[in-house]
């Protein structure tokens, strides 16, 4: 817990503001079922209500709640988003931690594994994958962790290069200590801030990008996500001959951008604590 003030109290002014706005998102999305009036995929008015006091943001055109279709794509999300980006991150250090250690042809292998994915655009890449495999959320996961691995590899094996040079790895090599051991002790306990980091980096990337899938239309049809709240929004071919964008359309591309805007802000300030720390 101290350590935890501590951080909060480096945040900057923006780093603050953006910790708070995650965790009202946070709180949307977990207790979604609880604040939402109505739920999210049953048409519970007429089509199209202005937003009023019953409906905080109007009705669709189907006539279902568009804040309580907010507050499940927030659930969405942020669960999403935190799922793959920490187990692409764990992904990443395994991998990167190895390459450093070991050296070599398998250093070799796993750098030009990575060099080939890196200069590949990951959204063509998403979407042509997506488009095969079909629109489903354990896809989107898939594809997502295949794809989102590569940069925390890369700075791990960076940093962990540097720690086997450090006097007290050299001596506890000297002394017989192995990888695992190495691994345990030494290794993860220098590398936390930076895991920490890129996983904070990862939730704002694997945000867009399941937006942009959803949006597409290769999302899953069954998860009322932000993205596929815009796809049936934009899907309206009046939409913009009438007042109902301002809530219809608003609503969840502002929800995507403060949280995206968010997690970047906070990102960018746990990175200096993170590197001072270093």
């Amino acid at each position: 817990m101290d350590k935890i003030k501590k951080i909060y109290k480096k945040l900057t002014i923006m780093g603050k503001i953006s910790l708070l706005i995650f965790i009202i998102f946070l709180i949307m999305g977990v207790f979604s079922g609880k604040i939402a009036r109505f739920p999210h995929d049953n048409i519970v008015a007429a089509s199209f209500v202005s937003p009023n006091k019953t409906h905080l943001l109007g009705t669709d055109d189907l006539g279902m709640d568009i804040f309580a279709q907010i507050l499940y794509g927030a659930r969405v999300s942020i669960g999403l988003s935190l799922f793959v980006a920490i187990v692409s991150t764990l992904i990443g250090a395994s991998v990167g931690i190895v390459a450093a250690y070991y050296g070599g042809v398998i250093d070799r292998l796993l750098i030009r594994l990575i060099d080939v994915l890196t200069i590949i655009p990951s959204l063509p890449i998403l979407i042509i994958i997506s488009s095969f495999w079909g629109p489903s959320m354990k896809n989107i996961v898939i594809i997502l962790v295949l794809l989102s691995w590569i940069s925390p590899a890369r700075i791990i094996r960076s940093k962990t290069l540097q720690l086997k040079e450090e006097p007290y790895i050299l001596v506890a090599e000297y002394y017989g200590a192995g990888f695992l051991h190495l691994t345990r002790k030494h290794f993860i306990i220098e590398l936390v801030p930076i895991i920490l980091v890129s996983i904070i980096k990862l939730i704002s990337r694997t945000i867009v990008s399941e937006a942009s899938l959803s949006f597409l239309g290769l999302g899953d049809p069954t998860n009322k996500t932000w993205g596929l709240v815009l796809n049936f929004a934009l899907g309206f071919q009046a939409i913009y001959f009438t007042e109902y964008w301002k809530w219809w359309v608003l609503s969840p591309l502002l929800a995507i951008i403060l949280l995206v805007l968010a997690v970047a802000f906070l990102s960018v300030d746990l990175e200096k604590i993170a590197n001072t720390r270093l």
